[in-house]
């Protein structure tokens, strides 16, 4: 075994405890740090597989930006964690049946996607031996060429998610103030502040002589 493959077989268990971390950790917080674990060694074995540009953007992306955005926003959230393990037994062997069958499907599809990948490298060996090879020019090849109009519908899908979310986020609501943006260009100094005019001093008011009058009346005999 060279050291390719020790670094493979490295790299695959640290993914695959990191993975299961995730779905196992009680604390979300936990699960989070976990998820950046696998995507780190993720990229790793991208990096293995002379995919430099998919490992650099999986870092960049996911673990520069989402994963932080992630982790921020279930550090914010109260989160309790005791309502959250409730019926978790009770769904358990539902989601083991799905989760199985998931795998089942996924191993399918990747057990042929390589070995149609392992024939067509063979057939294409001769034909770039001695060219200089460029995995970031051949991804752009044919994600521009070939797959245009599913990048295309995915960049749409992505936009009308993005767009729902705001939507949904600035519904108006009985109890939300809200500012209008004219109002607050075209504002003036005269319309913040209101200049009202007091007397620097007041006299004060004299005692009424009825109070002293009605003593004076009771000291009588």
């Amino acid at each position: 075994m060279d050291v390719q493959t020790g670094f493979f077989y490295l790299f695959s268990t640290v993914l695959l405890f990191a993975a299961f971390r995730v779905i196992t950790a009680r604390n979300p917080v936990h699960a989070v740090l976990y998820l950046m674990l696998a995507f780190s060694q993720a990229s790793a074995v991208w990096l293995l597989l002379r995919a430099e540009f998919l490992a650099i953007t999986l870092v960049l992306v996911y673990l520069g930006a989402v994963m932080v955005l992630f982790l921020f926003v279930v550090m914010m959230l109260d989160l309790n964690i005791d309502s959250l393990r409730q019926g978790f037994w009770k769904h358990f062997p539902l989601a083991a049946l799905i989760g199985v069958v998931i795998a089942l499907e996924m191993a399918y599809v990747l057990m042929g996607g390589f070995r149609g990948m392992a024939a067509s490298a063979q057939a294409a060996a001769p034909a770039v031996a001695g060219q200089q090879y460029s995995n970031t020019r051949e991804l752009g090849m044919l994600l521009y060429t070939q797959y245009l109009y599913p990048l295309q519908i995915a960049a749409v899908i992505l936009v009308v998610a993005m767009i729902a979310a705001i939507a949904l986020t600035l519904r108006h609501r009985k109890d939300t103030k809200f500012v209008e943006v004219s109002d607050q260009v075209h504002v003036k100094a005269r319309d913040r502040m209101r200049i009202v005019k007091l007397e620097p001093t007041r006299a004060a008011p004299m005692p009424s002589p009825a109070p002293v009058e009605a003593i004076a009346a009771e000291k009588k005999p």
